[in-house]
């Protein structure tokens, strides 16, 4: 295998850079990170260089960029194929992918009102009529998964899946915006806290020097 190599955005701000970050890590491969902060006067020519979308993440390898998080998912998936990245039962890969192409398309309402700031405490902000309903589903998904393919583990499907990587920024603005979680949503959440990368990340992220007054409500 080529050398990999992560174009992400700041740790703080950036899920979808969180999402292919834990990708990888889910998948324990090695991998280079370069890091380009969101909102400076060079950012959209730094990341121009590494990614025909203009966007973040992207996964560098054997001289192919990967631009989209569920495309370095899948790809990471079909290049270490002993990899955990799907549940092995055909069922549950099903729905896991399904629950996370969900997230990777929708919540449009939670993510403009309720941008990631790890380092951030903001209860209450944000929660208009059409978030609670994204937040509803989300909960929905949670119990869902959880009591149908949850045994053998703490996570939506048992073991941790690029599905947990999916939902792991979701849970980090859940905790910044004090939404209220059923018992289920709340063991689920302690758990992604306690995955090491989501600790790593989340460490990381409050060391960064970056701050961005846009992603603090006034």
């Amino acid at each position: 295998m080529g050398a990999y190599t992560l174009v992400i955005a700041n740790k703080n701000y950036s899920s979808w850079s969180m999402r292919g970050w834990l990708a990888l890590r889910l998948a324990g491969v090695e991998f280079d990170e370069i890091v380009i902060p969101l909102q400076e006067e060079t950012t959209k020519t730094a990341i121009a260089e590494h990614s025909p979308s203009g966007l973040v993440p992207a996964l560098k390898v054997d001289g192919v960029t990967v631009w989209d998080s569920l495309a370095i998912a899948e790809t990471i998936a079909e290049r270490h194929p002993g990899a955990p990245m799907w549940p092995a039962d055909a069922n549950a890969r099903a729905v896991a992918r399904a629950v996370a192409a969900e997230m990777h398309s929708g919540f449009r309402a939670l993510r403009t009102e309720m941008p990631m700031n790890i380092r951030a405490s903001h209860p209450g902000h944000g929660l208009t009529p059409d978030v609670e309903t994204d937040i509803q589903r989300i909960a929905d998904i949670w119990r869902d998964c959880r009591s149908r393919f949850g045994d053998g583990g703490p996570y939506l499907f048992g073991d941790v899946s690029t599905a947990d990587a999916f939902y792991a920024p979701v849970v980090t603005r859940f905790r910044t915006y004090g939404v209220a979680l059923d018992d289920v949503g709340q063991a689920y959440s302690d758990a992604v806290y306690a995955w090491p990368a989501v600790a790593e990340w989340c460490a990381a992220a409050e060391e960064e020097p970056w701050h961005i007054a846009g992603y603090d409500p006034t």
